[in-house]
C-alpha cells in the first residue's frame, strides 16, 4: 500500500490511530468535563460562600455544611483530573506500540535490502524519537480539543444566566484566541519536519564518525570532522530555538487576549456593582452573582490556555507523521510478484523466468531460472558485478523480483551468511542466541565447537559469556565468520545461504570454514554459495555460472 504524503494524509493517519483508542480517549474527555462541571461547582460555593459571610452577615459555623461540601468537590474534581490523564496517557501508550510495530511490520516487509538503503541512526530516530513525539498529541492534545469546547460552552451558559452582557464580552473574546493561535501556529508543523530531519541527519552524521574514527585519525582529518559534527548540532540547536519560539508565542497571544478578556469582564462587575453602568443587567447584579462572574471568566479561558500549552503537541506530532509515512510509503514488493510453494516435493526453492532492478543501475539479474534441489550444494560463481549477491538475496526473498515468479514454501527455513557478519554489541552467548533464543548453554557450545571456535572459547575467561564490542570488536575477521557460522550450525534452517564465507581469510581459518561448510552439507543442509574458492567449488553438487546477470552454464558435480 502506497501512503501519501500530504498534510491532510498526517493528518488522517493520525486520525485512524486515534479512532482504535476512541474508548480511552473518550473516556479522558469525559472525565476532564466533570472537572470542569465541578469546577464551576466549586466556585458557585466559593461565591455562596463569600455573599453568606459578607451581605447576609451569616456566623462562620452555619457554613459547615458548605465547607465540607465545598472539600468534596475539590476531591472529587482531583480525582477526575487524575483519571482524564490516566486515561490519556493509556490511549497514548497504546498507539505508540501500535505505530511501532506498524514501523517494525513495515520495515520486516522491505527486507534487509530496501530497508539497508536508510541509515540506521536515522531508522532508530523514527522508531524512537519520532514516535514518542506522538505522546503529547495523543495523550494531552486530542482530550484537550474536546474540552476547550465543552467546558467554555458550559460557563458561558452558566455566565449567561446570571448576566448575559458579561457572557456577551466573554462570547466576543473567544474567538480571536483560536483564530491567532492558529495564525501562530501554521508555521509551527514546518519547523517541526525541519527539526525532525535535523536530528536524523545529526544521529547518522555522529555516528558514521564514531564507526569511522580509525580511518579518520589515520587521515589526520579528527579536527574537521569534529567541526561538522559541531555545525550539525549548532543547526539542530537553531531549529529548536526556532520551534520554541513559534510555541512562546502562541502561548503569548492567548494571554494577552484573555487577559484584556478578564478585564473587561471585571471592569463591567466592578462598576455595575458601584452603580455606574445602568444599561441591561447590570442594576440586576448581586455579590454572589458578580462575584461567581468574576471567578468564571478566567476558568472560561483556562481550557483554551491549556489547549495553548499542548498546540506544539499537535505541530510536533504532525512533524513526526510526515517522517513516518514517508517510510511507511516506501514500496515493498512489485504488485504481480508472487510466492508459492515450490512445483515439486523435491524442490526446496525455484525461481521462474525472475529479473531484478535496482533504482538507477536498471537491470541488474536475469531474466533467470534456478532450481534448488533438497540436499543441494549449489556454488554460484562469475566475475564481481555478475549478479552472484542479487540471485542470493531473491532466493532468500529479501527482494522481489521485478518479473517472473519465486516459488518456495511458506514455512521455509532460511539461513544467511555473507562477508560482513552482524555482531551485537554483547556477549558471545548473546550472538549466538539471535539465531535460537531459547538454546542452552551446551548447545552453544556444540555450535561453537562445529564452527572451530571450540579452542578460543576455552581459552576465554569468560568462556561464551565474554562480552564483544560493537560490530565484533575483539575478534577478527575469521572468528567473526566462524561465530556467524555457529548461528547457522545453531539454526534448524533447511537453505543456508552463504555470500563469499571465505573472503579476506588467511589459508588457516579459510580450511576451518571450508571444513564447517563440510560438516553442514553432510547434516543434509541446502547449500547455495557465492564464491570463486575452488575448495568450495570442489565440495559442490554444482555449479552456476553467471556472466552480466545471466546464466552462462550449469555444471554438474565432477564436470
Amino acid at each position: 500500500m502506497t501512503l501519501s504524503r500530504t498534510p491532510a494524509a498526517a493528518r488522517r493517519w493520525l486520525a485512524a490511530h486515534a479512532a482504535s483508542q476512541r474508548g480511552w480517549l473518550g473516556l479522558a474527555a469525559l472525565t476532564g468535563i466533570a472537572a470542569g462541571a465541578l469546577t464551576v461547582a466549586q466556585m458557585a460555593l466559593l461565591a455562596w460562600i463569600v455573599s453568606r459571610l459578607l451581605v447576609d452577615g451569616a456566623p462562620l459555623a452555619s457554613l459547615t455544611s458548605a465547607f465540607l461540601m465545598l472539600v468534596a468537590v475539590l476531591a472529587t474534581r482531583a480525582l477526575c483530573q487524575w483519571g482524564q490523564e490516566l486515561s490519556g496517557q493509556l490511549a497514548s501508550l497504546r498507539i505508540r506500540h501500535a505505530v511501532r510495530a506498524e514501523l517494525l511490520d513495515h520495515l520486516a516487509a522491505m527486507g534487509p535490502v530496501r530497508a539497508g538503503a536508510r541509515h540506521s541512526a536515522g531508522l532508530a530516530n523514527q522508531l524512537v524519537e519520532q514516535v514518542e513525539a506522538l505522546d503529547g498529541y495523543f495523550a494531552r492534545f486530542l482530550p484537550q480539543l474536546r474540552l476547550c469546547v465543552a467546558i467554555p460552552l458550559l460557563i458561558l451558559l452558566v455566565v449567561l444566566w446570571l448576566d448575559w452582557l458579561a457572557a456577551l464580552f466573554l462570547l466576543l473574546a473567544a474567538p480571536l484566541i483560536p483564530l491567532f493561535m492558529a495564525l501562530v501556529g501554521m508555521g509551527a508543523e514546518r519547523l517541526n519536519r525541519d527539526q525532525f530531519v535535523a536530528v536524523s541527519r545529526l544521529s547518522g552524521h555522529f555516528l558514521d564518525r564514531v564507526r569511522g574514527i580509525s580511518t579518520l585519525q589515520l587521515f589526520g582529518r579528527t579536527r574537521e570532522a569534529a567541526t561538522e559534527v559541531h555545525a550539525a548540532a549548532d543547526n539542530y540547536r537553531r531549529l529548536s530555538m526556532r520551534t520554541l519560539r513559534v510555541a512562546f508565542l502562541s502561548s503569548a497571544v492567548l494571554e494577552f487576549f484573555a487577559s484584556v478578556a478578564i478585564a473587561v469582564v471585571a471592569i463591567y462587575v466592578g462598576f455595575g456593582l458601584l452603580g455606574y453602568i445602568e444599561f441591561g443587567p447590570a442594576e440586576e447584579l448581586t455579590l454572589f452573582s458578580g462575584l461567581l462572574v468574576l471567578l468564571l471568566a478566567p476558568e472560561f479561558f483556562q481550557p483554551l490556555r491549556t489547549l495553548a500549552q499542548h498546540y506544539h503537541d499537535r505541530a510536533a506530532a504532525l512533524g513526526a507523521a510526515d517522517g513516518m509515512l514517508a517510510l511507511l510509503s516506501e514500496p515493498v514488493r512489485p504488485a504481480h510478484a508472487t510466492a508459492s510453494p515450490p512445483p515439486a516435493l523435491e524442490r526446496c526453492v525455484a525461481l521462474e523466468a525472475v529479473t531484478l532492478s535496482h533504482p538507477g543501475r536498471g537491470q541488474v539479474l536475469g531474466p533467470l531460472d534456478v532450481v534448488v534441489e533438497k540436499g543441494d550444494i549449489l556454488v554460484v560463481t562469475g566475475p564481481s558485478g555478475a549478479g552472484k549477491s542479487a540471485l542470493l538475496q531473491l532466493l532468500a526473498g529479501f527482494v522481489a523480483p521485478a518479473s517472473g515468479q519465486r516459488h518456495a514454501a511458506a514455512d521455509l527455513r532460511i539461513a544467511w551468511m555473507d562477508q560482513r557478519p552482524l555482531l551485537i554489541h554483547g556477549s558471545l552467548a548473546e550472538n549466538l542466541r539471535l539465531a535460537a533464543p531459547e538454546a542452552s548453554d551446551a548447545e552453544l557450545e556444540r555450535a561453537l565447537e562445529h564452527a572451530g571456535l571450540a579452542e578460543l572459547v576455552a581459552a576465554l575467561p569468560q568462556g561464551i559469556h565474554t562480552p564483544l564490542g560493537e560490530r565484533g570488536s575483539g575478534l577478527s575477521g575469521g572468528q567473526a565468520q566462524r561465530l556467524a557460522l555457529a548461528r547457522v550450525f545453531l539454526s534448524d534452517a533447511e537453505l543456508v545461504l552463504l555470500d563469499e564465507p571465505t573472503a579476506s581469510l588467511d589459508e588457516v581459518t579459510e580450511a576451518c570454514v571450508i571444513e564447517s561448510l563440510r560438516r553442514l552439507g553432510d547434516e543434509g543442509r541446502t547449500l547455495v554459495i557465492a564464491t570463486h574458492h575452488p575448495a568450495l567449488m570442489a565440495m559442490s553438487s554444482r555449479r552456476l555460472a553467471l556472466h552480466d546477470g545471466r546464466k552462462q552454464a550449469v555444471v554438474a558435480a565432477g564436470g
